[in-house]
């Protein structure tokens, strides 16, 4: 996989994108910020922007997709398509953090259309640095994926979902296979 990678400019265009954020969160009709607190909205919190969480993953694709029971926020179930597989090491300068092998699965609806790969997981950090019911992550490979591809999973993009800032939001909880235990300092944290 070629990966030319500079840094400083990712850095710079995932400050703007977290830029872009806040201002929709903050102007936006559609943002989930309730429109009594948006006066007081003065941006989301992140952690650090930190290139040890933009990873190299492989991809194993389920040619015969299982199907995948979530619970939602508001206890429904909605039933989603575990396509692919995504394994991935983090290896971290802090002592304090484990490294490891980790997988992850991502899902699409029963019947996507060319939608983006849904990466619903819960990590250490979750219900105290980050939203109690998890994070999501979006991936939209430029091309089919097949077993052994290489793709990035930046964590950096790592966000919380919509029903953190208003209960007029239902989303998907992720499910246990997404459950990392190990504490991932990356992407949108929110003070419970």
């Amino acid at each position: 996989m070629s990966d030319s990678f500079d840094v400083d400019t990712w850095r710079v265009k995932l400050e703007e994108k977290r830029a872009e954020k806040d201002e929709f969160f903050a102007d936006h009709p559609q943002s989930p910020i309730p429109p009594e607190e948006r006066e007081d909205f003065s941006g989301l919190e992140y952690f650090e922007p930190n290139a040890e969480y933009r990873v190299h993953a492989s991809a194993t694709v389920h040619d015969d997709p299982e199907p995948v029971t979530m619970d939602t926020t508001t206890g429904r179930e909605v039933r989603y398509l575990r396509v692919v597989t995504l394994s991935f090491n983090l290896e971290r300068d802090d002592p304090d953090l484990a490294d490891g092998t980790y997988e992850l699965a991502a899902y699409q609806m029963e019947r996507p259309e060319e939608e983006p790969l849904f990466i619903p997981f819960r990590d250490k950090t979750t219900g105290q640095q980050t939203y109690g019911g998890g994070r999501y992550m979006e991936l939209a490979p430029d091309q089919d994926l097949e077993d052994g591809d290489e793709l990035v999973l930046d964590l950096n993009l790592a966000y919380t979902p919509f029903c953190a800032y208003s209960e007029t939001f239902d989303c998907p909880l992720p499910p246990e296979e997404n459950w990392l235990e190990v504490t991932i300092p990356a992407g949108e944290r929110f003070e419970q």
